[in-house]
């Protein structure tokens, strides 16, 4: 607590976006003592040295499955896991005390994040590089990301808009493609040849909870789990209107374009 006391010292703004996000080294209390009491403790730390505002970062996945995508701010909390467990509650808890202080808080909850420097999509973009990808399950899903350039314009419009005081938006890209048009854009972008074989899914759910099982107690990432099911299997689309008409967030990098710069990067350290 001292040291977030002493961090926003003489600060009118704090954007909080540090978090633990999917180690398996790191159990459900891990999750809750870092992203849920980490939150509150630079909150209250916030508060208690007069900072105006906070701006803290969640995620799209506090709301789990989306069903009848897009989904809005107001969709339901269905977290599927430890991680986003944690963010539903330092979300819970921030809100509560906010009441009791003069601080603006701004929640902003990002979809998934890719461009250059992130390795998430590698091992995707990898696979279809090496014709070497298939898509488990029927590849309809659809799955929203935000490139970096326009999260940061985002982050920073809850920062400054005043109009952003106390909301809660969703910030992602200006659309959300099914899992095989992403497939079929980044085979088109590294000019080989589309991807086209699909296997069922019950079997890799299967697998993945063996791999699990086996793996978690040794703290040991499983080559296979249920989360990369999930990307194959929940729809993941979200409505970024509210981000639109009240601050002003206009995400302008859509998917072939961030696709490209991304794969550009890639290239140019090795990577692909």
């Amino acid at each position: 607590m001292d040291a977030c006391i002493r961090a926003t010292e003489g600060i009118s703004v704090v954007y909080h976006i540090a978090a633990a996000y999917r180690d398996a080294s790191l159990s459900p209390e891990d999750y809750g003592a870092i992203n849920h009491q980490g939150s509150v403790n630079l909150f209250d730390a916030a508060a208690e040295n007069g900072v105006s505002r906070f701006i803290h970062c969640s995620t799209v996945g506090v709301h789990g499955e989306i069903h009848g995508p897009p989904a809005a701010e107001t969709a339901p909390f269905h977290p599927d896991d430890a991680y986003q467990e944690s963010k539903v509650a330092a979300e819970h808890e921030l809100s509560l005390r906010s009441a009791d202080t003069d601080m603006d808080l701004v929640i902003f909850r990002p979809t998934g994040i890719y461009g250059p420097g992130d390795l998430r999509l590698l091992k995707f973009i990898r696979m279809i590089a090496k014709g070497r990808f298939f898509m488990i399950g029927d590849g309809m899903p659809r799955y929203h990301l935000t490139y970096i350039d326009d999260l940061i314009d985002g982050i920073i419009l809850c920062g400054t808009r005043a109009e952003a005081a106390n909301e809660t938006f969703i910030i992602g890209g200006p659309e959300a493609p099914t899992l095989n048009q992403w497939a079929h854009i980044v085979a088109e972008e590294l000019g080989v040849s589309k991807p086209g074989l699909h296997l069922p899914v019950s079997p890799f759910i299967v697998a993945a909870r063996c791999m699990e099982t086996i793996c978690r107690p040794l703290g040991i990432t499983p080559p296979i789990h249920t989360r990369r099911m999930d990307f194959f299997t929940k729809n993941r689309a979200f409505d970024i209107r509210k981000a639109r008409d009240v601050i002003g967030y206009d995400p302008r990098i859509h998917v072939r374009e961030g696709m490209r710069r991304t794969i550009l990067w890639y290239r140019q350290h090795g990577y692909i």
